[in-house]
């Protein structure tokens, strides 16, 4: 099971701007912060939900780009919502919410690329 991911993003206010408004929808919001000094390696900011930070993104070495992360939302109201909130927030549509069904019968999904082009997704398994 994985407890946390994270990645390098060229303009961390930027990306923790986008982040925050893309995953309010899903109850996922900014937990906490650190400093470079407190890492030796550039500083982060965890979202998460609970007190829980399990996505996070940082400013050091060279940003990542092309990767895909996807959230679950609870409904697929939830997934629209994500889908105009990222967009919103500047990210640049790569998939309109919708059924998915090469992947299964339910799979409900949104993709937006983010401001250093990933591939960010908000997805739900259940029947409308």
């Amino acid at each position: 099971m994985i407890d946390h991911t994270g990645f390098t993003v060229s303009d961390l206010s930027k990306s923790k701007a986008f982040y925050a408004a893309a995953l309010r929808p899903l109850g996922i919001e900014l937990i906490m912060e650190v400093t470079a000094e407190q890492t030796g390696a550039g500083a982060h900011a965890g979202f998460g939900v609970a007190n829980k930070a399990f996505f996070w993104i940082g400013q050091h070495g060279s940003p990542s780009s092309g990767l895909h992360v996807a959230f679950t939302a609870e409904s697929r109201v939830l997934v629209d919502q994500f889908y105009r909130a990222a967009l919103n927030a500047g990210g640049k549509d790569n998939g309109a919410p919708g059924l998915r069904p090469h992947y299964h019968q339910n799979y409900y999904g949104a993709f937006v690329f983010d401001p250093d082009g990933n591939n960010i997704e908000a997805v739900c398994h259940k029947r409308a």
